[in-house]
C-alpha cells in the first residue's frame, strides 16, 4: 500500500466499501464517518501501511486500536444523532471517539482513558486532526458523572460486566454498547428505561480486559 495522501484515501475507500459489502455497516452516517476519518493517523508510524486493513492493531502501552469491521458495528448499535451526548470508556489512541464525533458534531463526546500517557497523547491527535472531543484521564468505571446525562455510552475495553455508573449517567431511552466478559466476551447493548434496563446480545468479541477500579477488584 502507497503513502501517499491519494493512495490512503482510497485505501480507506476501499476499505469502507468492503465493509458495507459484508454487512458490517448499516447506517449511512456510520458508513461517511468511516470514509472522513484517517485511520492512519490514529496508529503508530511502522503500522500505516497496514491501517486499512480490517483488522486490530497495537498501539502501545498493551492497548489495541479497534478492527473497522468492529468500530463500524458498534457505531451502528449505538444509533446516533447529530447533536447526541455521548460518553466513552477507553479513548485509546482516539479513533473511535473521531467516528463518533463526526456523527454527532463537535464537543458532544465525552472520553475517560485510564493511561495517562494514552490519555496526553490522543488528546493532542484529536485537537490536531480537527476533532472537539473532551478526553480525561481516570477511571472509567466512575464514568464521567459531571456531564451527564448522556445519550449514548459505549466502552472500547471489556469489564466482567458494565459498570453501573455508566448506565446510570445514561438517560432513560438512551443506549449503552459494551463488551463484556471476562474470559468469554459478548456484544452487549443496554437500554435503559424508567423502571428497568433492557438488554440485547449481539454475538462474540474479543477485546482488552478494562482497567481500573483497583482493576475490577484484583481480578
Amino acid at each position: 500500500m502507497g503513502h501517499t495522501p491519494e493512495d490512503l484515501d482510497a485505501a480507506r475507500d476501499r476499505l469502507v466499501d468492503q465493509l458495507v459489502e459484508r454487512g458490517h455497516v448499516e447506517r449511512g452516517a456510520t458508513a461517511r464517518a468511516l470514509r472522513a476519518v484517517p485511520r492512519h493517523e490514529f496508529v503508530p508510524g511502522g503500522s500505516r501501511r497496514r491501517a486499512y486493513e480490517d483488522r486490530p492493531l497495537s498501539i502501545g502501552n498493551g492497548q489495541t486500536i479497534s478492527a473497522p469491521h468492529m468500530v463500524a458495528i458498534m457505531t451502528d448499535l449505538l444509533a446516533l444523532e447529530r447533536g447526541d451526548r455521548v460518553l466513552e470508556i477507553g479513548t485509546g489512541c482516539g479513533y473511535h471517539a473521531a467516528v463518533v464525533s463526526e456523527i454527532v458534531g463537535p464537543g458532544n463526546v465525552y472520553s475517560v482513558e485510564y493511561d495517562a500517557e494514552l490519555a496526553r497523547e490522543s488528546r493532542t491527535r484529536l485537537a490536531r486532526l480537527g476533532y472537539d472531543v473532551h478526553v480525561r484521564h481516570g477511571d472509567g468505571f466512575a464514568g464521567w458523572p459531571e456531564h451527564a446525562p448522556y445519550d449514548r455510552a459505549y466502552l472500547t475495553c471489556a469489564p466482567a460486566s458494565v459498570p453501573e455508573a455508566v448506565v446510570r449517567q445514561v438517560g432513560s431511552g438512551g443506549r449503552v454498547v459494551a463488551p463484556e466478559g471476562k474470559h468469554v466476551q459478548t456484544l452487549v447493548v443496554l437500554t435503559p428505561t424508567e423502571t428497568d434496563i433492557e438488554r440485547e446480545t449481539h454475538g462474540r468479541v474479543r477485546f482488552v480486559p478494562m482497567r481500573g477500579e483497583a482493576d475490577a477488584t484484583n481480578g
